[in-house]
């Protein structure tokens, strides 16, 4: 992982001071084409300015393993005592756009727990930029579900959570596949609140991200 800090002002508006991890694949994207890009929210454990932290779930922590993950990998911090904020985070990946060989119809948010509800309010702000989502043991996000009708969403949740309760998942599926969205729903049955540690491992996740971003869906801007 490489770790990186910039001020980010792809937005002038709106000032971001985000600290993140950057994992770039060995093999460069092929001629005319870009990385497909991984945006991965931490939960509220790994907050502050140690991005070491963000290593330990996810991701970056498999990364820190040995696997090889065929995206651009981002994984910025959320400062200690602050939530994910949609601005900062888009304007994040504004950057991301404009300094690396990025494919715009192919980028992805996950994230757990607090990064869970980040990703599902970032889908919901600017849906015209994600091609799929995938939220772990996320809580009940207030969202438009008309906002997720072109987004594929894959949920993951531990039956036996007692911090975020299965519940929370469930009625973020309920709501959305009400309003026809293409969403999926994994349950852990033996699972408490970390449902990461298997969402994140072995390929199937990955796999079905890039088979979802595989179409242009229009014009992606806010």
């Amino acid at each position: 992982m490489i770790s990186s800090r910039h001020q980010l002002a792809a937005r002038p508006a709106v000032p971001v001071d985000l600290g993140y991890l950057l994992y770039q694949p060995a093999t460069p994207p092929e001629r005319g084409a870009g990385y497909p890009l991984l945006l991965f929210l931490h939960g509220m454990g790994d907050r502050g300015d140690d991005l070491d932290r963000v290593k330990q779930g996810g991701p970056p922590a498999r990364i820190e393993q040995g696997a090889e993950l065929p995206f651009l990998v981002a994984a910025p911090q959320c400062p200690l005592g602050a939530v994910w904020q949609t601005d900062k985070l888009i304007a994040l990946v504004d950057e991301l756009v404009a300094r690396h060989p990025v494919d715009p119809t192919r980028i992805f948010v996950t994230g757990l727990s607090m990064g869970g509800a980040g990703t599902w309010a970032l889908a919901n702000a600017y849906p015209q930029r994600f091609a799929a989502i995938a939220p772990v043991c996320g809580p009940f996000t207030m969202v438009d579900p008309v906002n997720f009708k072109s987004i594929p969403v894959w949920c993951f949740h531990g039956a036996m959570d007692t911090i975020v309760p299965l519940e929370h998942s469930l009625g973020m599926v309920r709501s959305l596949r009400n309003h026809g969205a293409d969403v999926r729903l994994t349950i852990y049955p033996d699972t408490e609140h970390d449902a990461w540690t298997q969402a994140y491992a072995g390929t199937e996740l990955y796999d079905w991200l890039l088979t979802r971003g595989s179409q242009p869906k229009g014009a992606r801007g806010p």
